[in-house]
């Protein structure tokens, strides 16, 4: 199974990024995905969940209207649109394969938001 974020890096307050998430050794259209981000200091916490098909989406408070998440079941890969990006939006971004009874965890990618 492996599971890989990419597209972190630095950024400016106001700026975008667009993280992707590969996946492969698993059912990836069976599987709900989220993404999570942990800034230093503090615990993980979920930015967007999206269900096996797509149809479904949740945001934390915090980045909605700013974030979106999709998915594309043809190319095992989920995405995270960040639009206007804010200096507390810093942290490892990972992605989350979730199907009940089981999950995979990515790596992480460092998204860096400063001027």
């Amino acid at each position: 199974v492996q599971v890989v974020e990419s597209g972190g890096g630095l950024v400016q307050p106001g700026g975008s990024l667009r993280l992707s998430c590969a996946t492969s050794g698993f059912t990836f259209s069976n599987y709900a995905m989220s993404w999570h981000r942990q800034a230093p200091g503090k615990e993980r916490e979920m930015v967007a969940h999206i269900i096996n098909t797509g149809s479904r989406t949740m945001y934390a408070d915090s980045v909605k209207g700013r974030f979106t998440i999709s998915r594309d079941n043809r190319k095992n890969t989920v995405y995270l649109q960040m639009n206007n990006l804010k200096a507390e939006d810093t942290a490892v971004y990972y992605c989350f394969a979730r199907l009940t009874g089981t999950g995979y965890w990515g790596q992480g990618t460092q998204v860096t938001v400063s001027s």
